[in-house]
């Protein structure tokens, strides 16, 4: 039963490591911007996940609150400095980020690009459903992002998808480094 209790000096460290780390993470948030947890790119995802683990770490006393603080300082840093980067160099963006990747054009499922995005064909009736497809050819287009999102464009007229919105967008699961 020891597991399950605490002494009541514990609870109060909790709920200070709690406020402190909150407040740093948001004075952080407030210093780089709402894109800190955007997750707009893998690198955004990445942090976003590490941003938790850490503050999680900090709250329990696995480490101290203001180490906690720093690493969230720095991480947030570096990914500023990232897309810092990926905006100046293509060569750069094409190193760290991930192209979407076609799913389904149109009706027809991209069965090769489905088996190297390891998506099975129940992930990708749910992510149909969760757009509110209700027929197949309402479809114009279904693609994993390169965050791990799932987008499903679809509409009942013959409207085509804007070539803006497919630019980015591979037919094929190779990676092109160029």
């Amino acid at each position: 039963m020891d597991w399950l209790l605490s002494d009541i000096s514990t609870f109060y460290k909790v709920i200070l490591a709690s406020i402190l780390i909150i407040v740093s993470t948001i004075l952080t948030i407030r210093l780089y911007g709402l894109r800190s947890f955007a997750k707009m790119s893998g690198v955004d995802f990445a942090v976003t996940i590490a941003v938790g683990s850490i503050i999680g770490a900090a709250v329990i006393g696995t480490v101290s609150v203001l180490k906690g603080a720093f690493a969230v300082f720095c991480l947030i840093s570096l990914q500023t400095v990232i897309s810092l980067f990926r905006n100046k160099s293509e060569g750069f963006e094409n190193f760290i980020s991930n192209d979407p990747l076609l799913l389904m054009d149109g009706e027809k499922i991209m069965w090769d690009n489905m088996a190297a995005a390891r998506i099975s064909d129940s992930d990708l009736r749910g992510k149909l459903r969760e757009a509110n497809v209700i027929q197949l050819s309402d479809v114009k287009a279904v693609i994993l992002e390169a965050t791990g999102d799932v987008s499903v464009l679809h509409a009942k007229d013959d409207r085509k998808i804007d070539d803006f919105l497919m630019e980015e967008v591979r037919r094929s699961p190779e990676k092109n480094f160029a």
